[in-house]
């Protein structure tokens, strides 16, 4: 069979789920009731030493519901989108509702914040290419990465993905709402050898446009030297010195960012960003602006998963916190009201600056580039950061040596203050859009 993206993902239908969802809430008791549904088809292949490894048709449905009575509610979720299937999943949920506890923060959003008239994104772009299509572009991709340099001598694959998937949401303010949007990648990982010590590394590319993914044998090339320039790693004694971080591992720097000032961990007490509301947290350079309405972008969506309205707006400016990222429930125990980030953040954009990675190396001088983080030592309730990483070491803005087995370690706090400048070399592909970023100080140490 000949896999297309072309495959029914009716919007009407779901609508009509939802519909169906919220009338049975009603008919059960409930007070107040939310739905969403979606419908995601796919195809994923992956190609390892030549060979087709694994091919996957996907074809996913899920709904989930919550109702609420009063201030008690109850969720339940099921892949049966049939009438029975709806009706079990509605009893089901009115059933837990009646054994949980009252919350006096339980609840739909305000009325008044739903979406409406909301633009048109450009987010459905199908790739029409069939599964023996995807096989060769992978066999192509992780090709030119093996045969690229002699000293790869092993590969861990190349995959070609594609997904189109529709969502729809609705609740008893009398909102239902939907949009479909398509997601493609290539990516490619290849292991390299020298004086018997072996590294891996990897490229990929990811977006809504096939025709943005651009060359699969640059993809795999790319992969490939990514490997080789990392073969001969050194360790470093412990030491001080500027650090950066290339742009897609800023990406994970930006989303500590974001945890610690989610509502979440906010009304928890868990974050190291408590009561800054206002205050200075980054370079008074640095603005960090969500945009949920780029077109095209991976990130964006016209409603967040409440059905709330998104916009754009100004997290920081000129370094300073001016907004948390809240849903509905966040925000009422917070005493605020919601930023429309249920589900996440949209796009969020670091402001940058004129130099590419090589001008961020030569203003550095002396100093770490990391290029790889292991592990998860992260306290998000003081900031304190400590992770595994690998890199290279900068000499008068020059790559020197490749060095591997060392640990980063720090405190978010102080690092977010410490942010010197962040490049040009923004990556899009995901939903914080970054470049990398050179930190004024680190603690780096052998492991």
């Amino acid at each position: 069979m000949q896999h297309k993206q072309s495959l029914a993902l009716d919007r009407n239908a779901l609508e009509a789920v939802v519909a169906r969802v919220l009338e049975q809430g009603g008919k059960a008791g409930a007070t107040a009731a939310e739905a969403v549904v979606s419908v995601d088809n796919g195809l994923g292949v992956t190609a390892r030493l030549g060979e087709v490894e694994t091919l996957e048709y996907h074809r996913d449905k899920g709904l989930g519901l919550t109702l609420y009575f009063g201030q008690r509610k109850g969720n339940a979720s099921t892949a049966d989108l049939s009438d029975s299937g709806i009706a079990e999943a509605v009893a089901a949920a009115a059933a837990i509702a009646r054994y949980t506890a009252e919350d006096p923060y339980a609840g739909l959003p305000d009325a008044a914040l739903m979406a409406s008239d909301y633009p048109e994104l450009d987010l459905d772009h199908p790739w029409d290419i069939s599964a023996e299509q995807a096989v060769e572009l992978a066999q192509r991709c992780e090709a030119a990465a093996r045969s690229h340099d002699a000293r790869i001598v092993n590969s861990e694959g190349a995959s070609v993905n594609t997904s189109r998937g529709t969502v729809v949401y609705g609740n008893t303010h009398g909102f239902i709402g939907g949009y479909t949007g398509t997601r493609h990648s290539v990516s490619c990982s290849v292991v390299g050898e020298q004086d018997g010590a072996m590294q891996r590394d990897y490229w990929y590319a990811s977006s809504r446009l096939a025709d943005a993914l651009g060359d699969v044998e640059a993809i795999g090339r790319r992969a490939a030297e990514r490997t080789v320039r990392r073969l001969g790693g050194r360790q470093l004694g412990t030491r001080d010195v500027p650090v950066i971080f290339e742009s897609d591992l800023a990406r994970s720097l930006i989303g500590h960012f974001t945890a610690a000032v989610r509502g979440a961990s906010l009304y928890r007490k868990a974050s190291f960003l408590l009561d800054r509301l206002g205050e200075q947290v980054f370079p008074d350079f640095l603005a960090l602006r969500e945009e949920p309405h780029l077109p095209r972008a991976l990130g964006s969506a016209p409603f967040d998963g409440e059905g709330v309205a998104t916009q754009a707006r100004d997290i920081v400016s000129g370094g300073v916190l001016q907004g948390y990222v809240l849903d509905s429930y966040s925000a009422r125990r917070l005493g605020m009201q919601t930023t429309g980030n249920a589900g996440g953040v949209h796009n969020l954009s670091v402001s940058h600056g004129d130099l590419d990675l090589p001008g961020l190396l030569r203003e550095m001088g002396t100093g770490l580039l990391v290029t790889e983080l292991i592990g998860h030592g992260i306290n998000m309730v003081t900031g304190d950061y400590s992770r595994g990483a690998a890199g290279f070491w900068v000499e008068n803005g020059e790559i020197q040596y490749p060095v591997e087995e060392i640990t980063v370690a720090g405190n978010l706090k102080e690092m977010f203050r410490g942010i010197l400048a962040v490049g040009n070399d923004v990556d899009t592909r995901g939903n914080i859009r970054t470049g990398s970023i050179l930190l004024d100080r680190l603690t780096v140490a052998g492991q």
